[in-house]
């Protein structure tokens, strides 16, 4: 599925890289959504449908799936990843 805002389809799995990839720049706006409702103590099952775009009720691994390795790399982004946006 294709996120709003984005022309770059949610992955089950974020492809994970040391330094920041063409995803993270498409997905920018989603891994802060997400970073959001999890401080917020959204139910996962919410943030996978309301941010991910996938049914947890009719996929329920793929959405835990791809929930908590979209979750993994915000976290990467906002403690190591942001850095590279600043640098040049």
């Amino acid at each position: 599925m294709v996120h709003p805002g984005s022309n770059t389809p949610i992955a089950d799995e974020v492809p994970w890289s040391e330094g920041l990839t063409a995803y993270d720049k498409a997905h920018f706006t989603t891994y802060m959504r997400l970073l959001d409702a999890s401080a917020d103590e959204a139910p996962e099952e919410e943030m996978a449908h309301l941010i991910l775009g996938i049914d947890p009720a009719l996929e329920p691994e793929r959405a835990k799936k791809a929930l908590r390795s979209h979750l993994a790399r915000a976290n990467w982004m906002v403690t190591t990843g942001y850095k590279e946006l600043f640098a040049s």
